[in-house]
């Protein structure tokens, strides 16, 4: 500890802002028994270790620990960008689950925004707000669960931001990526008569699914070098809600065939420990956080894709789109009815 008015004017407070060393010019009238116990630079450590921890990558030319990055993209013609914030208390409670997996999650609902849009991932930059108290110890977990899946899909981590705090913990990453030869995959390309299909399986992802799922980057790239795609979407907020976000960016509607909806083994499992009258389909079309693709394709192309099933996950043919604007659901015992979306939406005053 060193006191201040042993010091020789002007008076200097050392502070830390930004991971930068910073002073504050004291009057002399306000140095008396004042005393300062030194700071940990917490950020310059933290890009220390990040340093010794990023691998190389082509993409980066200037990577953490400059003001900012640079990247060589002389041969990505147009890039997707994209932004997810995830917080302690709303995505995920730090008090219960291992800091790797929120940090893979973090980063892994992402990567399935460019899958997509059927988009090769580029670079990103992940920014922290992090609680005072073990916060370097925090971030570094947290890169330890995001760093493998960024290796696992050639991302350029290429910097980002700390910051500490009184609240909860809040990561942000921004991701870029390359278009591919055929373009982006939006969602507003669907047309009356499309087939809608979906990958994997749905629901009950509050289980564990919701952390250690596997973005479907790799088998957006492949259905969309393959085969004609209109429109797509990822299951993030639940199957009923994002086929509501399709219909309506294209302009359309669509029928959701409820006896051929993929229902996830986790879905069943929820539904029997909740018991609260909610069925593993309920589950499955309202749950959210599934991150498996919805797409719609021409109806010969979507035969194709069903009879080949080119991927390692199942792709089922779940229903279809319709000129007549909003949401149905039809199965054997009821026939169809309007289906009205569920699903996970933020809420504001």
């Amino acid at each position: 500890m060193v006191g201040l008015a042993e010091l020789d004017p002007p008076y200097l407070l050392p502070s830390h802002s930004r991971g930068r060393l910073c002073y504050t010019l004291l009057p002399e009238r306000d140095i008396k028994n004042i005393t300062l116990t030194p700071l940990a630079p917490m950020e310059a450590e933290l890009i220390a270790q990040l340093r010794r921890r990023i691998p190389a990558h082509p993409l980066l030319r200037l990577g953490p620990g400059d003001d900012a990055a640079v990247l060589r993209m002389a041969d990505v013609d147009e890039c997707v960008v994209t932004v997810d914030l995830l917080t302690d208390g709303v995505d995920f409670r730090l008090s219960d689950v291992d800091p790797r997996r929120v940090g893979h999650k973090s980063l892994a609902v992402n990567l399935s925004d460019l899958a997509a849009m059927a988009a090769r991932p580029l670079a990103g930059v992940v920014a922290l707000a992090l609680p005072r108290r073990d916060g370097l110890r925090l971030a570094l977990e947290l890169y330890e669960g995001l760093l493998p899946l960024a290796e696992r899909f050639s991302l350029a981590v290429a910097g980002g931001d700390t910051n500490s705090w009184d609240g909860p913990l809040v990561v942000s990453i921004t991701l870029l990526g390359a278009v591919t030869e055929r373009g982006p995959l939006r969602r507003g390309g669907a047309r009356p008569g499309d087939h809608l299909l979906v990958t994997g399986s749905l629901g009950g992802s509050i289980l564990g699914h919701h952390f250690d799922f596997m973005p479907r980057v790799d088998e957006a790239l492949v259905l969309a070098d393959r085969y004609e795609l209109h429109a797509g979407i990822d299951i993030s907020d639940g199957l009923s809600i994002d086929l509501a976000h399709l219909v309506e960016e294209s302009g359309c509607g669509a029928v959701l065939d409820l006896d051929a909806v993929p229902v996830a083994e986790a879905a069943r499992r929820l539904a029997e420990q909740q018991d609260d009258g909610r069925t593993a389909l309920d589950h499955a079309l309202s749950d959210g956080e599934d991150f498996e693709l919805l797409l719609a394709a021409p109806p010969d192309v979507a035969e194709r894709i069903i009879a080949e099933q080119p991927l390692e996950v199942p792709i089922s043919h779940i229903g279809h789109f319709t000129a007549e604007p909003g949401l149905w659901q039809t199965d054997k015992a009821a026939g169809r009815r309007e289906l009205v979306p569920r699903g996970w939406q933020h809420e504001f005053d």
